[in-house]
């Protein structure tokens, strides 16, 4: 072989190494897990639950999060700091609310979502002897169809330290609309707890407001809220009427 066909395919071999060395080398793509985690954390001007206050119209904090499946099944926690049991009897000490939940959120059509669970809600603390535990365990189910949602609840014990009052149960109604206005989303609520063996303890809540979500997981909403909860029986030691008219203001971040 002459010595410029040896040069030639030196230079071949030269430029085929190279092409090789340059190649993607092929590598399997990151694995897609079926689970999602999610947290959030709120500041609120007090907190409400059911139309009542739970913060003696004082600042409250809360916080939780949120463990979802592809399938549609949920676990969570949601934590609030509370005054309630204290502001109902002096020897009660019980700051903190936490609520343990989990279900199954489908949906029967694009347009009707379902939810189906149950809720544990926990204060721990300290309790004069005798006193009715105030935690809570109930089932519901919730149906929607487009930006409504109704939910049913019935507690299967007694509900929120009122004696004898299993079985008690809450309709809810509420509507979340999205105005496409400068992220502002109508949020409407009436909702309806039915009390047994509680006289007079039955009463309907409702809630009109506005939430305006500024992206990267965090809102603020403003809302009004009012009750036609009896005097007589949701008025705290402190002398406050626990259902009264109010406004609320909260900020939230989720992550």
């Amino acid at each position: 072989m002459s010595r410029h066909a040896l040069a030639a395919l030196a230079l071949l071999t030269l430029g085929a190494t190279a092409h090789a060395s340059d190649a993607p080398v092929a590598t399997e793509a990151p694995a897609t897990s079926d689970f999602s985690l999610t947290a959030n954390v709120t500041l609120a001007s007090q907190y409400r639950y059911r139309g009542l206050m739970q913060s003696n119209n004082k600042p409250a904090v809360q916080g939780g999060f949120d463990l979802a499946h592809a399938s549609g099944f949920y676990l969570g926690n949601w934590n609030s700091s509370i005054s309630w049991l204290g502001d109902t009897n002096s020897e009660v000490s019980a700051p903190v609310e936490m609520d343990f939940y989990g279900g199954y959120k489908g949906n029967l059509t694009d347009s009707v979502p379902v939810d189906l669970g149950v809720l544990q809600y926990y204060y721990p603390g300290d309790y004069p002897s005798g006193y009715t535990s105030p935690d809570t365990t109930e089932l519901y189910a919730g149906i929607g169809y487009g930006p409504v949602m109704f939910k049913y609840s019935i507690a299967l014990s007694n509900l929120f330290g009122f004696a004898d009052s299993k079985y008690s149960q809450y309709f809810d109604l509420s509507g979340n609309v999205d105005t496409g206005i400068w992220g502002l989303t109508v949020n409407a609520h009436v909702g309806r707890q039915v009390e047994r063996n509680v006289d007079n303890g039955s009463y309907t809540d409702w809630k009109l407001g506005l939430t305006k979500d500024f992206g990267q997981g965090l809102s603020v909403s403003l809302a009004y809220l009012d009750t036609n909860a009896d005097r007589a029986v949701y008025t705290n030691t402190r002398g406050r009427d626990m259902g009264r008219a109010t406004g609320l203001l909260s900020v939230t971040k989720t992550f």
